[in-house]
C-alpha cells in the first residue's frame, strides 16, 4: 500500500470515528467535564482570562471573545448541519408528513410555555419579583448538549423517535431565539437581516449548481453569518437557513441528495471541533467563591431555572 494509500485510509477512519453519534457526544460531554473543572479548580481565573481573550475586527464588530465565537460562531457550523438534517427529514424522510411535523412543533411550543410559566410561579412565590424579566431563560434547549446525551444514551432508539427529538430540540431553541430577538433586543437592523436573506438566496442559487463550487460557497455562507450578526438576530440562525437551502433530492442525475453529501462533508468538523469547543466554553461555571455554590444553587432565580428546565421540560 502507498503512502497516499495509507493517509487515505487513516483519514477515512477518523471521519467515520469522529462522525460517529457516541464519539461527538464522549467528546462533547468531557469537553464540558473539564470546563466545569477548570473553572471551579484554584486556576479558574486563568480559564475566565483565556474565555475573555478577544480577536476579530473591530471595524464590523468582529471584535469578539472566544467564548462569543465558539457560541455565535462555530455552533452555527452545528446548527448548519442540523439545517441540513431536518431539511432532508422535512422533504424526502418522517417529516414529510404534515401531522407527523406538527406533533415536535406543538411538543416545542409546549416546552417553552410552560418552563416559562414555572419560572414565573417560583419567582413569584420566592417574593424575588426584579427577577421575573428573565422568564425566557429556561424556555430554550441546549440542542447541542441535549443530542450529545441523546447520542451516548440512545443508542438502539428508532430512528422516528430521534428524529422527533431533534425536531422538537430545533424548533425549541429557534422559537427561543425568536423570544429573545422579539422581547430582549432593541435594535435590530433590517436592512442587514434584508442583505443577509439575499445572501442565503444567493447560496441557495450556489448550492443547486450542476457542480458546488465550495470556494463560493463558503464565502458567501460567511458573508450571511455576518450579517445575521450584524442584524441583532442571534447569528447561529443563519447556519440553520443556509442548511435548509441545500436540495434534499436528487438533482442533475445525481445518484445520491445533496443533503447527505453536504452532511458527509461537514458533519466531522462539526462533531469533532465545533461542538467540543462550544461546549469547553459554554459549561464553564463558577460555583465556588464569594458563600460557596451553596448560596448560589439556593438562589431564588436559579431554582426557578432548574425546576423550569426539569420539571417543565
Amino acid at each position: 500500500m502507498s503512502a497516499l494509500s495509507r493517509i487515505s485510509t487513516a483519514r477515512n477512519r477518523a471521519r467515520r470515528w469522529v462522525t460517529a453519534e457516541t464519539t461527538s457526544g464522549i467528546l462533547l460531554m468531557v469537553a464540558a467535564a473539564v470546563a466545569l473543572l477548570w473553572a471551579n479548580s484554584p486556576w479558574r481565573d486563568s480559564y475566565r482570562a483565556l474565555s475573555e481573550i478577544t480577536i476579530g475586527p473591530a471595524a464590523i464588530h468582529l471584535d469578539l471573545s472566544l467564548a462569543t465565537w465558539a457560541a455565535d460562531g462555530l455552533l452555527a457550523v452545528f446548527f448548519f448541519v442540523v439545517g441540513v438534517e431536518l431539511k432532508h427529514e422535512i422533504v424526502a424522510g418522517s417529516l414529510r408528513n404534515v401531522k407527523h411535523a406538527a406533533v415536535p412543533v406543538l411538543a416545542a411550543v409546549g416546552g417553552m410555555v410552560v418552563p416559562a410559566l414555572i419560572f414565573l410561579t417560583v419567582i413569584v412565590f420566592a417574593g424575588d419579583r426584579t427577577a421575573a424579566h428573565g422568564w425566557a431563560i429556561p424556555t430554550a434547549t441546549d440542542i447541542a448538549f441535549a443530542l450529545a446525551v441523546l447520542a451516548i444514551f440512545g443508542r438502539g432508539l428508532p430512528r422516528a423517535l430521534r428524529t422527533f427529538l431533534l425536531t422538537l430540540a430545533v424548533v425549541d431553541d429557534l422559537l427561543a431565539i425568536i423570544v429573545i430577538a422579539v422581547f430582549y433586543t432593541t435594535d435590530i437592523n433590517p436592512l442587514m437581516l434584508l442583505l443577509a436573506l439575499a445572501c442565503v438566496a444567493v447560496f441557495a442559487v450556489l448550492a443547486r449548481m450542476r457542480t458546488p463550487r465550495w470556494w463560493l460557497l463558503v464565502p458567501v455562507a460567511v458573508v450571511a453569518w455576518v450579517l445575521v450578526h450584524e442584524s441583532g438576530v442571534h447569528a447561529t440562525i443563519a447556519g440553520v437557513l443556509l442548511g435548509f437551502t441545500i436540495p434534499a433530492r436528487r438533482i442533475h442525475g445525481e445518484t445520491e441528495s445533496r443533503t447527505h453529501r453536504f452532511d458527509a462533508a461537514i458533519r466531522p468538523f462539526s462533531s469533532g471541533v465545533a461542538l467540543p469547543i462550544f461546549a469547553f466554553f459554554a459549561a464553564g461555571v463558577t460555583l465556588v467563591g464569594g458563600d460557596g455554590a451553596g448560596s448560589i444553587l439556593l438562589q431564588p432565580v436559579v431554582l426557578a431555572i432548574v425546576a423550569g428546565l426539569v420539571v417543565g421540560k
